[in-house]
């Protein structure tokens, strides 16, 4: 238990200056492309993401597609976003993690209850 305020104190970074300028840095590099945190995750790595993607409303997943489509885009053109579309970009405005925190609930849920899960989801 101790370990881990530990490692919490470490990786806050309210308390930590070298978390606080990598939170910075990965703000910096999100904002060049347009980008979400929460767009960095992958659905085909776990099927809990895919699960969370497929339960979000259908304008949200159709913004995230756009956002990713862009990055690649400016990416593939080696350029940045423009300065001012930089600016009011919000690299932390979480999507994401609400429906990822309730889909791995009910999945804890699942297992401690005993229960099948509602469908034999598989990796391709």
């Amino acid at each position: 238990m101790a370990s881990s305020k530990l490692v919490r104190a470490i990786l806050d970074p309210q308390k930590n200056w070298f978390a606080a300028l990598h939170k910075k840095t990965i703000e910096t590099r999100l904002r060049k492309y347009g980008l979400r945190y929460d767009d960095l995750y992958d659905p085909m790595e776990s099927l809990d993401i895919k699960e969370a993607l497929a339960r979000l409303p259908r304008e949200i997943v159709d913004a995230r597609n756009q956002r990713l489509l862009r990055a690649m885009d400016l990416s593939m053109k080696h350029e940045y976003l423009p300065k001012d579309l930089q600016a009011q970009q919000t690299p932390f405005r979480s999507y994401l993690k609400e429906m990822l925190a309730l889909v791995e609930r009910e999945k804890a849920e699942r297992q401690a209850l005993g229960a099948l899960p509602l469908q034999q989801r598989t990796l391709p």
